[in-house]
């Protein structure tokens, strides 16, 4: 199953509902379906632009690997398995930021993907955002 629309919308208001709350720089959120194509996107208001491609590389990272970006990042460390892999798929990003979301069943619909923050507030942001669809 894909992700819908609706919830990818869902999830960005959760996404920037976090940024709110927690008083957080304005980020750019991307989420993707399964096949790490963009269903929706969303670049807050004041969010640097550099943000919306990191934000839409570690959404696909996340969907294209089905694992979250820090998760295959690890990969991509000098010595590691898959030394250089951040360079395929059109450039991937390995570090925090992008999760990967399931439905109830526990089967991947798709990513979501947070830039604009420190690393640790971009993962904080997409976690929270990702747990919101799936209660």
């Amino acid at each position: 199953m894909k992700i819908s629309l609706s919830k990818a919308e869902a999830i960005i208001a959760e996404a920037k509902e976090v940024v709110l709350a927690k008083g957080l720089p304005p980020m750019s959120i991307s989420v993707v379906d399964d096949g790490a194509h963009l269903v929706a996107f969303c670049r807050m208001d004041g969010a640097f632009v550099g943000a919306i491609d990191v934000a839409h590389r570690k959404a696909r990272t996340a969907a294209l690997f089905k694992a979250n970006s820090s998760v295959v990042g690890e990969n991509f460390k000098s010595g590691a398995a898959a030394q250089s892999l951040e360079n395929s798929n059109g450039g991937l990003m390995g570090f925090g930021g992008g999760v990967v979301l399931r439905d109830v069943q526990g089967e991947v619909i798709g990513a979501v993907g947070v830039s604009g923050g420190s690393t640790d507030q971009d993962e904080l942001v997409a976690q929270a955002a990702a747990v919101a669809i799936t209660g």
